[in-house]
């Protein structure tokens, strides 16, 4: 009788917590029912907090301009931002509020640089200008300061630059200026200093019997100092300063304590990567001393020599391929390789050369660069570049695989292979290229006043699209501006009490 009743109990005590678990369980949904309900339609994620995937940073107008592939829409901070048709499209019909941030798609974007005022002995003075009325620019109206030519010219970018923002202050100005000068520096992207580095170099590196220092040194001193103590360096420690030192020599003594600027160089060939680095500085074209080839109607069969070269054959550093190759094409028929200065005609020569010819060799020399390179794409004449550890102006933008032939050195000293891989060019092939290197020409062309998509330009904008990073670096470097100065030792460490485990 006590077992019947034991089991009878065990039955209906797991039937009782079988309903208690039912009941609740129907409870504890219901009243997420009515939370739900309660609240308006959930939204876990919020789509606005994610990028814009189609919004690509720092694309060059003037490129995408040329080549119709990409629609480049200004955008706030001196880059551009490439946009589809339909998001632009939607963008304008869209009623969705913009939180209070203006944009204006059709106003257009310039680079804004604040130059300081350095007194004639860094720039025109150089020039044998002559200030007058206690100023120490030129009146670009009345007078344009003339830059001597043959191979000062190669290296005369600071000149151009320095020309470019002055007019910008002229009445009357082209609406394609890319760069402006400004005068409060607080509305500055970039800082330009005005040193005719490499006419500066060329011209007065040579010391005189009475001298201890060259003038160019002394210049050179005299610039660090007065850079130092200023107060836009000591904000910025300098990042946002950008000095031209283009000639490979110049700059050479006050390179190192001014590195934390944007160099504009014409290659990395004697600067250490710790001063100077494509991450950080701006390569800008040599100006070519041979005449542009205009109204350039030239066929693959008009152009009887089919490869260029004329200039110093024996170099030292990594220009010792230049006289491997002379021994290997000195006989070939159709080669010309030669040795060349720009006395004597030299440069008429050479462009007659080059504008005879299908290909033009680019050999690194000193240095990587040259400014043969530059001098074959005014001519219309492909380039062939020799130079394992060349930079080249706005690759970042632009392909040179379509216009040019790149070889290594290791390859292009093996007898045969260079003419052999030349001559399996076709008429075809090298036309096409003919075509492109007079579609991209005036991206290299210098002008007074500066055009759209010249070189002048074509550098403003290369330098537009380093201020984000330099932005980066320096927003991040003022993290810790308000807290006391750390010990370089880092954190000090405290000995724990020997009970302490």
């Amino acid at each position: 009788m006590a077992e019947r009743t034991a089991s009878s109990l065990v039955i209906v005590t797991r039937k009782s917590l079988f309903c208690l678990f039912t009941f609740t369980s129907l409870l504890f949904a219901l009243s997420w029912v009515f939370v739900l309900r309660s609240t308006s339609r959930p939204q876990f994620i919020d789509n606005t907090l994610f990028p814009n995937s189609k919004l690509l940073a720092v694309i060059d107008h003037a490129i995408s301009a040329t080549e119709t592939q990409n629609d480049v829409e200004s955008s706030v901070g001196n880059r551009s931002i490439l946009v589809d048709k339909e998001e632009e499209d939607k963008s304008t019909s869209s009623s969705r509020p913009n939180d209070g941030v203006k944009c204006d798609t059709n106003e257009k974007q310039v680079l804004k640089v604040f130059m300081y005022d350095l007194p004639t002995e860094f720039h025109f003075g150089l020039l044998n200008w002559k200030p007058k009325g206690g100023t120490v620019w030129p009146d670009l109206q009345s007078e344009v300061p003339h830059y001597p030519g043959g191979l000062n010219l190669q290296h005369s970018i600071e000149y151009w630059l320095t020309l470019d923002l002055l007019a910008s202050e002229l009445p009357s100005q082209p609406d394609e200026r890319f760069a402006i000068r400004v005068l409060n520096v607080s509305e500055a992207d970039m800082i330009f200093v005005p040193f005719f580095s490499s006419l500066s170099y060329n011209r007065f590196s040579k010391i005189d019997p009475h001298q201890k220092k060259s003038n160019n040194k002394v210049l050179q001193d005299k610039l660090v100092q007065y850079l130092t103590a200023q107060k836009e360096w000591k904000a910025s420690g300098g990042r946002d300063h950008l000095i031209v030192a283009h000639h490979p020599n110049s700059l050479l003594d006050a390179r190192t304590k001014l590195s934390p600027a944007t160099f504009i160089l014409s290659d990395f060939g004697r600067y250490p990567p710790n001063i100077a680095n494509v991450e950080k500085d701006v390569i800008a074209p040599y100006k070519h001393v041979i005449k542009t080839f205009e109204s350039d109607s030239s066929t693959f069969e008009s152009r009887p020599t089919l490869l260029y070269f004329q200039g110093a054959i024996y170099r030292k550093d990594g220009g010792f391929a230049r006289q491997e190759l002379f021994y290997l094409l000195k006989d070939e028929n159709d080669v010309h390789f030669a040795f060349g200065t720009v006395q004597k005609n030299g440069i008429r020569n050479a462009t007659q050369g080059m504008h005879s010819s299908k290909f033009c060799l680019n050999i690194a020399g000193d240095t990587p660069s040259s400014n043969r390179l530059f001098d074959a794409i005014a001519s219309h004449c492909v380039p062939v570049i020799i130079s394992d550890e060349i930079e080249l102006p706005y690759e970042d933008v632009l392909d040179y695989s379509e216009f040019c032939i790149f070889v290594r050195m290791n390859d292009a000293v093996k007898k045969g292979y260079l003419v052999n891989l030349i001559r399996s060019i076709g008429r075809h092939e090298w036309t096409r290229m003919w075509k492109r290197l007079q579609e991209v020409q005036h991206f290299y062309e210098f002008h007074y006043p500066s055009r759209e998509g010249d070189a002048v330009h074509m550098i403003w904008k290369a330098v537009a699209r380093k201020v984000p990073k330099i932005r980066l670096k320096l927003h991040k470097s003022r993290r810790f501006s308000r807290s006391p100065t750390q010990n370089k030792k880092g954190l000090t460490r405290i000995p724990s009490p020997k009970n302490f485990w």
